[in-house]
């Protein structure tokens, strides 16, 4: 009896779908990651501004700004994909045990699993029964535990487009702030990082599928409160020490 390809369990397109989502939520990671250098580093380099006309003063605070934030959302993204993939990895190892020491139990389970995706009991019995002598582990780790053991989280790939984000994000501000004369330095900052703000917001709604005006609004003010906030301390500071 040939089994219907919706019944196979995962198959070419629901593999190519899986592909897609992945790379979407890398690339929503990375506009939050830009989202991230953008806000930081214009609330940094906005705020020591105020405090000072001094371009290589206000160089020093934003590069650092930039290569700590890096390198901090490196190591906080690799430190969490390395734990879930430790985990992802020690699901696997049990997985196979229970395979090779429980085997009628495990197909047993198999079944239960796909009759809750809505087959009958005895279809459910004979595609269990071919997925378990094609691939038993494969099947139990997609339909019981949803891992892909070839597409493993990759903690170094994680960090490193974190860090990137970041830096790009950072980059906008830093140059905003630098490049214009002092006497207008902080409101082209303001309207370059508003603006990209905006562009960031839109996309990370469009590739969350959420409403697109509620996030650029939280976007706006978030970065909006964070370089006033910064503005009026540099300002504060810098009058106190002159």
């Amino acid at each position: 009896m040939r089994i219907p390809d919706e019944q196979r369990g995962p198959h070419r397109g629901e593999a190519h779908a899986g592909s897609v989502a992945s790379r979407l939520n890398w690339l929503r990671a990375a506009v939050l990651g830009a989202n991230d250098g953008i806000i930081s580093t214009a609330g940094l380099v906005v705020g020591v501004a105020a405090a000072t006309t001094d371009a290589g003063a206000i160089a020093t605070a934003g590069i650092a700004g930039l290569t700590a934030g890096a390198v901090s959302m490196a190591l906080g993204e690799y430190v969490s994909v390395s734990s879930q993939r430790d985990t992802e990895r020690a699901l696997i190892a049990k997985e196979r045990d229970e395979l090779s020491s429980l085997p009628d139990e495990e197909l047993t389970e198999l079944v239960g699993l796909l009759e809750a995706r809505g087959l009958s009991s005895g279809t459910a019995l004979l595609v269990a029964d071919e997925l378990t002598r094609s691939d038993a582990l494969g099947a139990h780790l997609t339909f019981e535990l949803g891992i892909d053991q070839e597409h493993l989280a990759n903690p170094w790939a994680a960090a490193g487009s974190s860090a990137a984000a970041f830096a790009v994000g950072a980059v906008l501000p830093l140059v905003a702030i630098l490049l214009p004369p002092a006497a207008v330095r902080i409101p082209v900052a303001f309207v370059a990082v508003i603006v990209a703000l905006a562009l960031t917001g839109l996309l990370s709604a469009h590739l969350g599928g959420a409403a697109k005006g509620v996030a650029v609004v939280r976007l706006l003010v978030g970065g909006a409160l964070a370089m006033a906030v910064t503005f009026a301390i540099g300002h504060l500071l810098g009058v106190a020490v002159g």
